[in-house]
């Protein structure tokens, strides 16, 4: 009986995975087949069902091994004896991706599929779930330690949750730029989490953006 080598198949499946990301990106669900997803992986369509049943199967796997990886991170940013460390690390972990240049076509992909399929629907929310139940944790013990937040700790985290998601959503905008982007979007959080002591956005080093064109 032939043997399986766990890492050898783990290898193969994120190859495939890689692979089938460009080609979802790219093309998006209904417009990638299995057969371009062969091509681009350099496989026959016997390994591919090996590993993935369907088309489908493929596309909820790319987006639900993210699932245990974010809860991970939720986990550890919990752990951080500080929750501004916390903060700090699941920022990092949920930014991460932001230059990925797959991320437009993937985000758009994700959306329209979450439209369509309850299953994935429901994935995507039980993993946006565990995030925000997270932020807010973490925003309440910020809170607890008496940190002034601009708004209760459940609004804040929601706030901090949306401004991610539509960095997402919006990585694909001629001007994007992941880093800038990044940086604002950690401004704007250390403002919602109080650590501006004048309670307000930290400006830039050359001093307040002008108000006129």
């Amino acid at each position: 009986m032939r043997t399986v080598n766990p890492e050898e198949h783990a290898r193969k499946r994120a190859h495939i995975l890689r692979a089938a990301a460009g080609e979802f990106a790219a093309h998006g669900v209904d417009g990638t087949s299995t057969a371009r997803i062969c091509r681009a992986a350099g496989i026959g369509s016997g390994t591919l069902f090996h590993y993935f049943a369907t088309k489908r199967d493929i596309f909820h796997a790319l987006f639900g091994d993210d699932v245990p990886r974010n809860a991970e991170a939720c986990a550890r940013a919990l752990a951080a004896e500080r929750p501004d460390d916390g903060l700090d690390l699941l920022l990092d972990h949920l930014l991460a991706d932001l230059a990925d240049p797959l991320v437009p076509g993937l985000a758009a992909a994700a959306v329209f599929q979450a439209n369509r399929d309850e299953e994935f629907a429901r994935m995507v929310l039980t993993d946006s779930a565990q995030i925000r139940t997270a932020l807010t944790t973490l925003t309440t013990r910020l809170a607890a330690a008496g940190r002034r937040l601009a708004f209760p700790p459940e609004r804040a985290a929601g706030w901090i949750q949306s401004l991610i998601d539509g960095a997402y959503l919006t990585a694909g905008e001629p001007d994007f730029d992941p880093e800038a982007h990044a940086a604002e979007l950690r401004q704007i959080v250390a403002w919602l989490t109080g650590r501006d002591r004048y309670g307000a956005p930290p400006q830039p080093a050359d001093g307040p953006a002008s108000s006129h064109p």
